[in-house]
């Protein structure tokens, strides 16, 4: 999801300045809605469940899009499934992203410790390679977007404060924030502000055990993505773990406070166009192997919890700081 969203700063930039060229877009059906406010852009849903499945899907697939008189390709994902397609797309103009694979091994391994090209840049390289060059310095983003009524409703007389939103998991365990700390948090941020928590369905019953007072709202698992995305849209700052909240909030304009674990925003996946004082890491000096992994999937023992030796002061801290900006 992360990686879906951070194309959407890109694709936004690629429309204002070639306002005349059309986007199609593929990607999975659920992704759609992070689309919905770009020009000239449609959305192909892929069905890789059924209808696309392997190679024979792929190749049914590539016959669809054909007749869409596409003029070149590119290849945001690079992954097998798209090195597929490029077969059969033969004689169309297609280029693939760089993912860096070797920096970010030397990054990894120690061998280099320096901020490396991001995720969002990677993209736009991809278009420049087709002859679109894109400038990302002066990023633009969509209007806030009306208050879900259901979201008015739980909020009551409170929607008058400043919101935060808070999304305290990640896809692994070595990248998300101890929930007693996390309760601290909430409990420094909730006592002016209206704090929003967000998960999947599956985190509503941990994320209950944050809901520590009447400021503090549960929605996971509430409202469809269109309504999340509209809520998002209308929050004062996002806390996020490196995870998609993170990117979900800054495709829209809002400002995140991202707090890391074993993974480093050097690695190119931190949020778009946010201070690099916003990014929280664990002290290095105490641990020298960071970053252990570029997605948090792999990590020595003794370094999976240190996401919880950053102190709850410092985020509250922070993002305070940012709400008074």
């Amino acid at each position: 999801m992360g990686d879906v969203a951070m194309t959407v700063p890109v694709l936004r930039a690629f429309t204002q300045r070639f306002p005349d060229v059309k986007l199609t877009v593929l990607t999975r059906p659920f992704f759609a809605p992070f689309f919905r406010d770009l020009n000239n852009v449609e959305v192909f849903a892929i069905d890789l469940k059924k209808k696309h499945k392997g190679v024979l899907g792929l190749y049914k697939l590539s016959k669809q899009l054909k007749t869409l008189d596409i003029d070149v390709v590119a290849d945001l994902h690079n992954v097998l499934r798209t090195k597929i397609l490029k077969v059969f797309f033969f004689g169309k103009k297609f280029k693939q992203i760089d993912k860096g694979r070797n920096q970010k091994k030397a990054l990894v391994n120690g061998k280099y410790f320096k901020p490396l090209k991001t995720t969002h840049q990677r993209y736009a390289d991809v278009f420049k390679a087709l002859g679109f060059t894109l400038d990302l310095s002066r990023p633009t983003f969509s209007k806030k977007q009306p208050i879900p009524q259901a979201v008015l409703n739980l909020v009551a007389n409170q929607n008058t404060k400043q919101w935060i939103g808070i999304a305290p998991f990640a896809q692994y365990a070595s990248k998300s924030y101890p929930l007693d700390k996390m309760k601290e948090v909430v409990k420094g941020l909730s006592q002016d502000h209206v704090v929003f928590l967000f998960g999947g369905k599956a985190d509503q019953k941990q994320l209950n055990t944050l809901v520590i007072n009447n400021q503090v709202f549960n929605i996971a698992g509430q409202y469809n993505l269109n309504q999340e995305l509209d809520l998002i849209s209308n929050l004062d700052v996002m806390v996020s773990m490196d995870s998609g909240n993170a990117h979900l909030a800054a495709m829209l304009g809002v400002k995140v406070v991202t707090i890391w674990g074993v993974t480093h925003p050097y690695a190119g996946f931190g949020a778009f166009n946010q201070l690099e004082i916003n990014n929280l890491i664990p002290d290095k000096t105490l641990y020298p192997k960071l970053p252990t992994s570029i997605y948090g999937n792999k990590y020595p023992e003794d370094y999976k919890n240190i996401a919880g030796t950053i102190q709850s002061d410092q985020i509250v801290n922070r993002v305070l700081a940012v709400l008074k900006t």
